[in-house]
């Protein structure tokens, strides 16, 4: 059962294989390959997007803070000019704090600049090999086409295309049905006229008809032929003698006038 049920699954497999085979058209799977890899280059844009996003906030970030520092200097120096080294060691003591949240965002920042820079390359040969793909599946795709459509003409001219070849078997059928047709017209006209076949309309003659028809015909043609030759010789022969074959006058006996 096992060795049954593995044949089946080879047989459906084989048979799926094929089936896929005659759907798939190269010129669509170079399209699909295409918009997936202008997805991959959208994603590789948004991502340095997102990065050069964080780097700009991180500056913005990093200038606030310069900021306050310059702040909490200038608080310092008036609190010593008033007398107050209390709050000007308070003021350089935030500045302190200030300067090592700068050094550890300016560390973040060099960071996300080498991420981006990285990041921006990456897209720029991704682009470039967008770029040259697209050109080679236009070319292969124009190639497909040209070498389908050179296969459809000639098969067309072969006769082997299934259109072609469901052309060439309506004909066949046409012709064949014809001189069937034509076999079955001429047996029946024999029959008729053999007398095989009674002919309800009276139209067709038996065979002792037919022959007295013949010999008519043949009568009337000599009948013919006589009264041509009357007519070159001068019209010398009576009508008589044409039309009911009796003797010319000259051949006929002489009466004894004593």
């Amino acid at each position: 059962m096992s060795g049954v049920m593995k044949r089946m699954g080879l047989i459906f497999r084989a048979k799926a294989n094929k089936a896929l085979d005659r759907a798939e058209d190269p010129r669509e799977t170079l399209d699909y390959s295409y918009q997936k890899q202008l997805e991959l280059l959208q994603k590789v844009r948004r991502g340095v997007a997102d990065v050069a996003t964080s780097r700009k906030r991180l500056e913005l970030q990093l200038g606030q803070l310069q900021q306050q520092q310059t702040k909490y200097e200038d608080q310092g120096r008036k609190a010593l000019a008033l007398g107050r080294e209390d709050l000007a060691r308070e003021a350089l003591s935030r500045r302190a704090a200030l300067q090592q949240q700068q050094s550890d965002l300016e560390t973040q920042h060099q960071t996300l600049q080498g991420e981006e820079e990285k990041l921006t390359l990456a897209a720029q040969r991704l682009q470039a090999k967008v770029d040259a793909f697209r050109t080679k599946k236009e070319t292969i795709k124009a190639t497909y086409s040209a070498a389908k459509a050179q296969t459809q003409i000639g098969e067309a001219f072969s006769g082997i295309s299934e259109e072609m070849g469901d052309v060439g078997m309506a004909i066949q059928r046409a012709e064949d049905k014809t001189e069937q047709l034509r076999a079955r017209a001429g047996a029946l006209d024999e029959l008729l006229a053999s007398g095989a076949l009674d002919d309800p309309t009276g139209i067709a003659k038996d065979d002792i008809q037919a022959e007295l028809d013949r010999l008519s015909g043949g009568s009337d043609v000599e009948l013919e032929l006589q009264r041509m030759k009357a007519e070159l010789a001068g019209g010398s022969a009576p009508k008589q003698a044409i039309e009911g074959g009796a003797p010319a006058e000259q051949d006929k006996p002489r009466l004894d006038k004593s």
